[in-house]
């Protein structure tokens, strides 16, 4: 694949250099691992290239998935031969904008990439703020959804809202140890950050049982209680103390029916 890849970049003209990163280009790469590779257009031809982008991978191989979510300059593919992976488009003129880490040259047609260095970067502190704040109020939103649900007895409806409450709790705490936050929290979460201190949570992840679920419950909110308010001064942000009172005054009356 990566041999076909080369010859793809090398033939066209528009591209200027290519290159492999992640764990295949750390020597950590595993029969789970998949191919993050990235090439470099000229200026002019960048918009031409990234439009291209389903044609240029499907002289890869047939494409079975292909999406960018959204995001515009990344397409993530898995191929007819099992073959998965996300092919990044950069701009000669852009190479500060690239945040890959270490990498393998595949083509360098003009030398672009001679001594060049992609360090990953620190996450962005404005989009770290307004995710915290969505944490800080959905939190509490969701577990008002959660009580309904224990409430009415609708159990697969609280056990939707229970993964969610655990959700913002593993982005508070990548937030907390300064590493970015994700859609998907758990991505790639025991190789990103400590999970020592997320372990208080195993138990949490239980039958979809009444009494389980408000352990479950019980044992997030006291995780979160414990860490929101620390996070949340940390970075300049008010902690909703009337709200979390409120919900935990709800809470706490749900509970005596878990006989």
């Amino acid at each position: 694949m990566i041999a076909h890849f080369v010859d793809l970049c090398s033939a066209d003209r528009r591209i200027v250099a290519a290159f492999l990163s992640g764990s295949n280009a750390r020597d950590e790469a595993d029969a789970y691992s998949d191919l993050d590779l990235c090439l470099i257009a000229t200026d002019a031809a960048y918009d031409d290239v990234v439009a291209d982008r389903a044609a240029i991978i499907g002289r890869l191989g047939e494409p079975l998935f292909l999406e960018d979510f959204g995001r515009g300059d990344n397409a993530f593919f898995i191929l007819a031969d099992g073959t998965e992976g996300e092919l990044f488009f950069a701009r000669e003129g852009g190479l500060d904008a690239i945040d890959a880490g270490p990498y393998r040259p595949l083509v360098d047609k003009t030398g672009i990439l001679a001594g060049a260095v992609f360090p990953f970067t620190e996450p962005d502190r404005a989009e770290q703020v307004e995710e915290l704040r969505r944490v800080l109020q959905w939190f509490w939103h969701d577990l008002s959804h959660f009580i309904a649900a224990l409430g009415r007895g609708q159990l697969w409806w609280g056990a939707g809202q229970l993964e969610a409450l655990r959700a913002y709790c593993v982005n508070l705490a990548r937030i907390e140890q300064h590493v970015e936050a994700q859609d998907e929290p758990y991505e790639k979460l025991d190789h990103v950050l400590s999970t020592t201190e997320l372990e208080v949570l195993r138990s949490t992840f239980c039958p979809m049982e009444r009494r389980a679920m408000l352990e479950a419950a019980s044992d997030i909110l006291a995780f979160y209680r414990e860490r929101a308010p620390i996070v949340a001064k940390a970075y300049g942000l008010p902690y909703p103390a009337e709200l979390a009172e409120l919900m935990c005054t709800r809470f706490d009356e749900l509970e005596p029916a878990s006989g």
